[in-house]
This record gives C-alpha cells, structure tokens and sequence, in this order.
C-alpha cells in the first residue's frame, strides 16, 4: 500500500504568528514539502491544481519537474489534473516530459475541479463539465498509446495524423486515478478503463462517498478488469498531528477557527463526524485503520497537512510523525488485514515489467524531419506500418 501526503498550495494568514507568506515563499516550501516527504520514505507525493487566489499551483507540471529534480524514489502526482479545462493534447506532452524527468515515478490524478469560475477562464461552459472530462480523458488515454491519432471530437479541433511528443517513457503512459466525490460517470470511465477511483472524502461526512466507490468496485468488475474487491482505490485525508492529543489540538485550534470554511463549527465535533484526524500518532491511527474498514481494502492514502497557513516548520514535523510513527504501524496492520490476490498501487516498474516481461522496453526513436516539421509516413522508426500518419491536405 502506498502512503504519502498531498497540497493544494493554498495560502492563509497565520493567526498565529500574524503573517501571511508570500507566493515566492509558498512555492518554495512545496518542494521543501516534497524533499522531505522523499527523505522520510514517503511513497507519494501530490500536488493540486487551482487558477486563483489564495492558491499558487496553476502550473503543477513545472513544480513537479522540479520537485523531481531534487527528490530520489517517490512517486510524484497530481491532486488533480482539471481533464475538463486543460487542453488534453497539452496534459499528454507536459506530462509525459515530467515522467521522462521522473525517471518514471509519476502517476497522474485527473478530475472535474471545484473551482466554477474556471470554466470561463478557459472558454468552456461548466454545463459541458462531465462531457468534458470523458471526452477529454478518451483523447488522452490515445494519444499516450497511439503514435499516430486521427481524432474527431466536440470540444477541440480534429487532430489528423497527429503524435503527441514525447512519448511517455518506456512507452508506458503513467498511471491515471480519476478523483471523484460526485459523479457516477467519472467512476464508470474509471471502471471501463481499468484505472485507478480516487475519492478525497475531506469536507464530507464519514464515509459519504463509500457509495461511489462501491458503484467503481461493481464496474471495474463488469468491465473485466478483476473482482470488485480488486479495484485500485485511493483515499484522501487531512491531518493534524502531535506527540500528545491535546498539543494537536491546541495547535491546530487557531487555524481551524479562523478559517471561514469551518467557523462557528467545533473543532472535535468537525473531527469526530469527518475523515479529519487530528491527535496523537495512535489516535491517527485508529482513524484511517477505519477507512478500511469503510471502504474497504485499498491501495493508495493521502494526506494534506499544510493547509489553512499552517506554518512550514510545523507541517515538516507532523509529515516527520507521520512518516515515522504512523506509517509503519498502518502498512502492518492494513497488510495483516488486507485480503488474499489485492493487488498493489500500478507503478511505472510494474507496468513496464506487464507489458515487456524480461524484455527490453520501447525506445522510441524518431524518423528524420523532412524540412516541414513533419517525419514522413511514420513518425518513428519502430512505428507500426498500419498505422502511417496521414497528414492535412492544402
């Protein structure tokens, strides 16, 4: 099972210290989150995507190109991609150069947002939201798998003879988990394509999301993909965490009240009716061995600790406690109580291993350009002679 915490690089005043950071600090203490996550052993860690204010993750490829430029073995990923406002001839090239950055360790969370106003910001209409992200992630999933794409859709221009470069690493697209909290066409997509569900059930009751997480298990089961108690499933969590209860809560009291997304609400009572920990190292713990029990076994948890301007020094040593004192314990226990033939998390070792066994992976290696930015009948000089491009005629 895979653990690891994820941000969505929102900035808040600090009641306590009565300041606020700036944009240039804020970045710079993600990939300090980043850095130490990967130094802990963490298995994951993922970045959000927002277009306005208080938030600074509008590029999330750029962040975690360079967060993988100064991390060795952890997993990078999104939390989540906007699949309904990004261009997804851009999602396939700009994630696929971070991939090739990564050496590999990214995976990639796609989903709707829930920010409304950024649909106009992009020149798309929110009513067009679910239809968006199905045929945009169609597209996408081809042109990570297909060197040549002739494609004709609703939203965009047609593409013909079109190769997404570079191509994903190994030839092998990363992982996709599709974030959902609402929508059962977003599980069912999941479902059809054998990806991964992933449901963020932070501002929500306990448990308010296990039905669409048990309509994904059903699908990814219809479609073949291998019994419903098998389906790749990841959650989400927010934590707050001290040595001692009452330390984590005196610490995170300030931050939780002055937020006005949880004024006039009691810290506990927050807490004992959500997925929100807060408390001691065992007190977390218990909490999340409940999300099991839930939803069920499942293969990926994360956590946001760094929100609500939550100071950098205090995230690093809750993300030290979690990854010292919580994380090991979880992988035992869930590991003991995990049924027989569920599988692990994809990663990008296992799908080249699927794919190739002991052979030697795909090296793509282009043709020569022919003065027009164009490579001839095949863009490749393994490509599949069925499949030449077929190029625009004047």
């Amino acid at each position: 099972m895979q653990f690891g915490i994820f941000t969505i690089g929102d900035i808040y005043p600090d009641p306590v210290a009565g300041r606020t950071q700036s944009e240039a600090e804020r970045i710079r203490n993600i990939v300090r989150l980043g850095r130490r996550a990967d130094e802990l052993g963490l298995d994951v860690f993922a970045l959000g995507e927002h277009h306005n204010p208080p938030f600074v993750p509008s590029s999330p490829p750029a962040i975690l190109g360079h967060v993988a430029a100064v991390t060795r073995s952890i997993v990078l990923s999104t939390a989540v991609t906007l699949i309904t406002t990004n261009d997804p001839v851009k999602i396939a090239e700009d994630y696929a150069t971070v991939q090739h950055l990564a050496e590999g360790r990214l995976d990639l969370m796609l989903g709707r947002g829930n920010t409304v106003p950024v649909y106009p910001w992009f020149g798309k209409n929110i009513r067009d939201g679910v239809a968006l992200a199905l045929e945009n992630y169609n597209l996408l999933h081809r042109l990570w798998r297909e060197d040549v794409v002739d494609w004709d859709g609703t939203f965009r221009t047609a593409l013909q003879g079109f190769t997404s470069t570079p191509r994903p690493l190994d030839d092998v697209p990363p992982f996709v988990w599709h974030g959902a909290i609402r929508t059962p066409e977003i599980a069912e997509q999941a479902a059809y394509y054998g990806n991964g569900y992933f449901a963020n059930h932070i501002l929500a009751p306990n448990f308010h999301f296990k039905p669409l997480v048990d309509f994904y298990r059903k699908r990814f089961e219809y479609h073949g993909h291998g019994p419903a108690d098998q389906a790749i499933v990841g959650l989400g969590g927010h934590v707050s965490i001290a040595r001692r209860s009452q330390d984590a809560n005196a610490a995170f009291r300030p931050y939780f009240e002055n937020n006005a997304l949880f004024r006039g609400t009691r810290l506990e009572d927050y807490a004992a009716g959500t997925p929100l920990s807060v408390g001691s190292p065992q007190e977390v713990i218990d909490k999340t061995l409940t999300f099991q029990e839930g939803f069920g076994d499942y293969q990926r948890q994360l956590w946001v600790v760094d929100s609500l301007g939550v100071p950098i020094e205090s995230v690093l040593e809750q993300v030290e406690l979690l990854a010292t004192e919580v994380v090991p314990v979880l992988r035992r226990e869930l590991g003991a109580r995990r049924a027989p033939g569920v599988p692990d998390a994809p990663t990008h070792a296992t799908l080249v291993r699927a794919k190739y066994g002991d052979a030697e992976p795909r090296r793509l290696r282009p043709n020569a350009n022919r003065g027009d930015n164009l490579s001839g009948d095949s863009p490749y000089q393994d490509s599949e002679p069925a499949t030449p491009a077929r190029f625009p005629v004047a």
